[in-house]
C-alpha cells in the first residue's frame, strides 16, 4: 500500500559539491539545513545577522551587505541595558553602542565576503506579517521585546513580497551574478498570529515566490513547506509545541533536499564524513584499552585521507 502522497523532486541543474560555497538566510528552515551542512563539513554561512522571518528584513539585509553599508551609532536603540538594531537579531546586541557597532560591522564584512564567494544561496521566508516601528516607519527584523504599542502590525501583500524578493535577487546579482538562488517557504506555522492569519501569510509568500521564480532564470524553489504539509501531515513529526518540525522531520526534509542539490560525488564524500563524525562521537567503555587506541588510529587515518582529498575540511 502507498501511505503517502509524494512530492516529485528533480535534481538541480547546478548541484552542490564540496567545493561549493553556501549561504543561507532567513527563518528556522535555513538554520536546520545549515546545521546539516555544518555536520557534513560543507562550506556554509548561516544568518550572519541572526534569524529573519519577513521578506522586507531579508531584502534590506542583502542590500546592506551588497553595498557594504556599515552600522553607525544612530542605527541602535538602547533596550533594557542592551544596544540593539532593528536590522538584526537580539543575539547581536551588546551592552555598549561601541561593542554593538563593532560586532555587527564584523558580521557585515564577513557576510559581504561570503556573498561574493557564494555559489549557492538559500533564502527562507517565514511570515508575511510584519511589525512596523512607528517612529522609524520600517518593518523590523526583530522586535527586541519592545512594547507592542510601539509597532503597527501589518500583512505584506503579494505585490510587496514579490518586490522584496526582486530586491534580494538584484542585490545578490550586483555582487555575485553567478550564484544560484533557491527560495523556500518555512513550514513552521506562526500560530501566534492566528490560524487563519497564518494561512493568509503563507499563501502570500507562496504566491509571490512562484510569481517571481516563473519569470527568473536564476531563482529556484524548493518545496520544504509542501513536504511538511503534505508528506508529513501527522503530529508525530512535530516537536512538543506542535508547531516546529521535530528531528525526524528535519532528517526527512534533509534527505529530500540532498536528493535535489547534492552531486553524486558529494553524496559519496558525505558518507565518509558521516562515518568519521560517528567515530568522533563514539564514547568507549575503556578509553585506555588497546582496542580503543587502534580504533583512534584508524579514525585518524580516515581523517587524513579525506583531508588530502578535501583540504578545507576540519574535524
Amino acid at each position: 500500500m502507498q501511505l503517502q502522497t509524494k512530492i516529485p523532486l528533480q535534481p538541480a541543474a547546478n548541484p552542490i559539491d564540496y567545493d561549493s560555497q553556501i549561504m543561507l538566510v532567513g527563518s528556522c528552515f535555513v538554520e536546520n539545513i545549515g546545521a546539516k551542512f555544518e555536520y557534513y563539513k560543507f562550506r556554509n554561512s548561516v544568518n550572519p545577522f541572526g534569524i529573519f522571518f519577513h521578506p522586507e528584513a531579508i531584502a534590506r539585509f542583502f542590500e546592506q551587505v551588497a553595498e557594504q553599508r556599515e552600522f553607525k551609532e544612530s542605527d541602535f536603540e538602547e533596550v533594557n541595558g542592551s544596544f540593539v538594531s532593528f536590522d538584526a537579531h537580539s543575539k547581536l546586541s551588546a551592552t555598549s553602542a561601541k561593542a554593538a557597532i563593532e560586532q555587527l560591522n564584523t558580521a557585515l564584512a564577513d557576510a559581504h565576503y561570503q556573498l561574493q564567494k557564494a555559489t549557492h544561496i538559500f533564502i527562507t521566508l517565514g511570515t508575511a506579517w510584519g511589525y512596523r516601528h512607528k517612529t522609524q516607519n520600517k518593518i523590523v527584523a526583530n522586535c527586541h521585546k519592545i512594547p507592542q504599542r510601539e509597532y503597527k502590525k501589518e500583512l505584506a501583500s503579494v505585490v510587496d513580497i514579490e518586490a522584496a524578493i526582486s530586491r534580494m535577487l538584484a542585490a545578490v546579482a550586483n555582487l555575485n551574478f553567478n550564484a544560484s538562488v533557491t527560495l523556500t517557504v518555512s513550514p513552521v506555522r506562526h500560530i501566534k498570529d492566528g490560524f487563519v492569519e497564518n494561512q493568509r501569510s503563507k499563501a502570500h509568500l507562496i504566491a509571490a515566490t512562484h510569481a517571481l521564480v516563473e519569470r527568473s532564470d536564476r531563482a529556484f524553489y524548493f518545496p520544504a513547506y509542501e513536504i511538511v504539509m503534505d508528506e508529513l501531515r501527522d503530529y508525530r513529526f512535530y516537536d512538543r509545541d506542535l508547531i516546529h518540525p521535530n528531528a525526524i522531520a528535519v532528517d526527512y526534509i534533509w534527505e529530500a533536499f540532498e536528493s535535489v542539490y547534492l552531486s553524486p560525488q558529494a553524496k559519496e564524500l558525505k558518507k565518509q564524513v558521516e562515518e568519521i563524525q560517528r567515530g568522533l562521537e563514539h564514547r568507549p567503555f575503556n578509553p585506555n584499552s588497546d582496542q580503543h587506541q587502534q580504533f583512534l588510529k584508524k579514525l585518524q587515518q580516515k581523517i587524513a585521507r579525506l583531508q588530502r582529498e578535501i583540504p578545507h575540511i576540519q574535524f
